[in-house]
């Protein structure tokens, strides 16, 4: 069984293996439903097919230089 603790601000940590098996990353939502007092989390799902991919190429280079990395330069 896995747990959490909740801090003073009322937050947890979602354990690694749930986050995992989730495939939840940093900055998607989590939602919380109740059945008869037992709740459920789940992943929300994106909102459009390309949502998951924002932020995935954080990087300080502009277009022209991640072009260039993936060609090679010349």
């Amino acid at each position: 069984m896995l747990t959490a603790k909740v801090t003073s601000k009322g937050q947890i940590t979602v354990p690694k293996a749930v986050r995992e098996k989730l495939g939840v990353r940093e900055g998607e939502e989590l939602l919380f439903e109740e059945d008869r007092g037992v709740f459920r989390l789940r992943k929300l799902p994106a909102r459009t097919k390309f949502e998951k991919w924002v932020g995935f190429l954080k990087s300080r280079k502009n277009s022209d230089e991640i072009v260039e990395e993936l060609r090679g330069k010349s």
